[in-house]
């Protein structure tokens, strides 16, 4: 049972009570993340979200780990271009001890100038990682180029350059105006009694108070122009898309059922047509990506440079088919089913439970129910697929961002 409280200060409280469990999943949810950062705070977000397990107050780094191996629990955290949230697993006994210990992080962590310093090295190592791992990398550049001096478009670890200027004052200022209390949203899912979680989030957080930066942005405009990023491997990563949706369009359900059908698993078009039936990649699929203003949508692989053109081409060719209808009544049932499948498979672990109803009333104010999600996408039709396939799929030429040994 999914229920919901808002406290006076704003902070926002939704649990789903999950019987014959013996784990809970507690995650706070802030409504900030690489999208409200300057062109002179880029990365900041993701580098807060690090400083925050340095230490508090009362504890140090070690002692927050040390805390969580002691009672069997897993405690992390995650940045988006949307939301931060900080979020811990752990045995229903122990829900009150790791509360705790992420309320501490979350109000008193000391943000030290040393600690800065050292931090920074391990985030420069991480962009270096990052792009030294083409199939990884070649996303970020896909979503920048396509994005072009939008918000949404910059990475989420920033460049080096700006995390190495970032000061304690620039945290400490972005915490104060974007970690406020009507930003917040926790989320918990599992074994636990929804009355005396409330009381211990007003606890915690009930005395704060402020309001965040309004967020102000006009939807992202799409770039069509390709991009090649000449390294020095063998295969040639790319994400080739087009256009999207932002996750308050109704067409969003639509393109998913087109993401399933074209690359959304073993048996999708794609992945048939490209790696079983030619054998030009291995690694074939899609994916649908859906912000507050905007969406995209994309193909990505990775082929040998002699085979790059045929594989895009093979791409082009589904695309210019699905304007026309050319989805047949079992690949809309396959699509279907493997969506509702995932979606309900999915509510087997607390922490999926947890990520679901605290994304959802971050973005939508409420918790969207499983029911109206499968709902939803069993309502497509052939026709609804044809007609999203024809606002997206409208050119022959789609922006190809690539990362190749060679220029092709």
């Amino acid at each position: 049972m999914v229920q919901r409280e808002v406290l006076p200060n704003g902070v926002r409280i939704v649990t789903e009570t999950v019987p014959g469990v013996e784990s809970v999943s507690v995650g706070y949810w802030f409504d900030s993340g690489a999208c409200d950062e300057s062109d002179k705070t880029r990365g900041i977000s993701h580098f807060i979200e690090h400083m925050l397990f340095k230490g508090t107050n009362s504890r140090s780094a070690r002692d927050i780990a040390r805390e969580f191996d002691y009672i069997g629990g897993q405690v992390n955290a995650f940045t988006e271009k949307e939301c931060t949230c900080y979020y811990a697993k752990v045995l229903a006994e122990h829900l009150p001890a790791a509360m705790d210990v992420l309320t501490d992080m979350l109000r008193f962590s000391r943000i030290d100038t040393k600690d800065i310093e050292l931090e920074k090295n391990v985030i420069l190592e991480e962009i270096k990682m990052h792009e030294d791992t083409p199939e990884d990398f070649v996303h970020d550049l896909f979503a920048e180029k396509i994005w072009s001096r939008h918000p949404l478009g910059y990475p989420i670890m920033g460049s080096a350059d700006i995390v190495q200027s970032l000061k304690r004052e620039d945290l400490t200022d972005f915490i104060e105006k974007h970690y406020t209390p009507d930003r917040l949203v926790v989320a918990a899912a599992g074994n636990l009694n929804h009355k005396e979680f409330v009381e211990r989030i007003a606890d915690s957080f009930g005395s704060l108070k402020g309001t965040g930066c309004p967020r102000a942005y006009a939807e992202p405009e799409f770039n069509s122009e390709s991009f090649f990023a000449k390294r020095s491997m063998e295969q040639v990563q790319f994400c080739i898309g087009a256009r999207g949706f932002s996750n308050q369009d109704g067409n969003r359900y639509p393109l998913a059922i087109i993401d399933s059908a074209l690359g959304g698993g073993m048996s999708s078009r794609l992945f048939q047509e490209i790696r079983e039936n030619r054998g030009l990649a291995y690694n074939i699929g899609s994916y649908s990506t859906s912000y507050s203003t905007g969406g995209f949508f994309t193909v990505y692989g990775g082929t040998s440079p002699d085979k790059f053109e045929e594989v895009l081409s093979l791409v082009k060719q589904e695309f210019a088919s699905l304007p026309r209808g050319s989805l047949t009544e079992e690949e809309m049932a396959r699509a279907k089913n493997q969506i509702k499948g995932s979606l309900v498979l999915s509510q087997e672990g607390m922490g999926s439970r947890m990520i679901r109803i605290g994304r959802s009333e971050l973005f939508y104010g409420r918790v969207v129910t499983l029911e109206e999600l499968i709902s939803s996408i069993l309502a497509v039709t052939a026709d609804d697929v044809a007609r999203v396939s024809g606002i997206i799929f409208d050119k022959e030429f789609y922006p190809t961002i690539a990362v190749g040994p060679e220029r092709l």
